[in-house]
């Protein structure tokens, strides 16, 4: 299969310390790829190294079919916002996009519009970029990520600074154009609940590694979804689940039921174990998000 952007053990020493250690990771063209791990764990540097703002220590990069150390004009084709966005502070926000577009050879003067309406700054009019909140000063690193079209767009923390509603709406610039472009995204987020709601495809970054890489449908899947059962006699339940055809169960020490599957039969459950004399003190469906899976991947002292 080719990627648009495919890495082979890339690795990056700081003295002795693996920021990076032999990440490999796959990309497919209209992929947003949420790349999820806690600060430090090594997701800027991999952004920065794929984005030649940093110098790997080993292995291979791959953009567009072409390796690192031969990208030529490829290499336009990659838009950025890594950490702070790099603005001009005494100027607009217009001035700031019509001077990026400048120098990548675009003179179209509707372009800057058009940007500026995509990432909700239409109204900014002449206030120069040092007066902007942090959300302002995102949404313009965004916007200058975005010129030229590009077909690999990286953002290193996107939403960092926005509110719910600007959340909103630059999840919605992501899903539009990657619908309507096929532009192909990779995206860091802390937030892993709303990066749940446009990823495609995760690789989960721990210490320095890839400790999994999976689409999202997949990795879904792999979240512990259970009916939670608590009743006053689990070993009676117990049988009475079994007869009911459930055997992916697990009683906890403290008497309660777990069970991994089925999860539209609680019904069935509390009416067999009346029948049988037992009495349900609680029945719930518990449905494990993302960000707990993460947790329970990486342990909880991760974060």
């Amino acid at each position: 299969m080719d990627y648009i952007l495919e890495t082979e053990n890339l690795t990056k020493m700081y003295g002795k310390k693996a920021a990076l250690n032999n990440v490999s990771i796959h990309v497919n063209q209209g992929d947003i790829y949420g790349l999820v791990g806690r600060n430090g764990a090594g997701k800027t540097t991999f952004m920065k190294i794929v984005c030649g703002l940093a110098q790997k220590t080993k292995g291979n990069y791959y953009i567009f079919g072409r390796r690192d150390d031969a990208l030529g004009n490829v290499a336009q084709r990659r838009g950025l916002l890594i950490e702070s966005p790099g603005l001009f502070r005494e100027y607009s926000a217009e001035m700031n996009l019509k001077i990026k577009l400048k120098l990548m050879g675009i003179n179209d003067p509707e372009e800057p519009k058009r940007l500026l309406k995509l990432i909700g700054l239409e109204d900014a009019g002449k206030k120069k970029a040092k007066h902007f909140s942090l959300g302002m000063k995102q949404r313009l690193g965004i916007g200058l990520a975005l010129a030229g079209n590009p077909d690999l767009v990286v953002l290193d923390e996107p939403i960092n600074g926005l509110d719910p509603q600007g959340i909103i709406e630059i999840r919605d610039i992501i899903g539009r154009l990657n619908r309507e472009n096929g532009t192909t995204f990779i995206i860091s987020s802390h937030i892993l609940d709303e990066l749940s709601k446009i990823a495609t495809k995760y690789g989960i970054i721990n210490n320095g590694e890839l400790i999994e890489e999976s689409p999202a449908e997949e990795l879904r899947n792999k979240c512990e979804s259970r009916i939670e059962l608590v009743t006053d006699n689990a070993a009676k339940a117990m049988g009475v689940l079994e007869r009911l055809g459930f055997s992916k169960m697990k009683v906890l020490d403290d008497g309660k039921i777990n069970i991994y599957e089925q999860f539209d039969r609680t019904g069935d459950i509390t009416l067999s174990l009346a029948a049988e004399g037992v009495t349900t003190f609680e029945i719930v469906r518990k449905l494990e998000s993302i960000e707990n899976y993460y947790l329970r991947l990486v342990g909880k002292d991760s974060e």
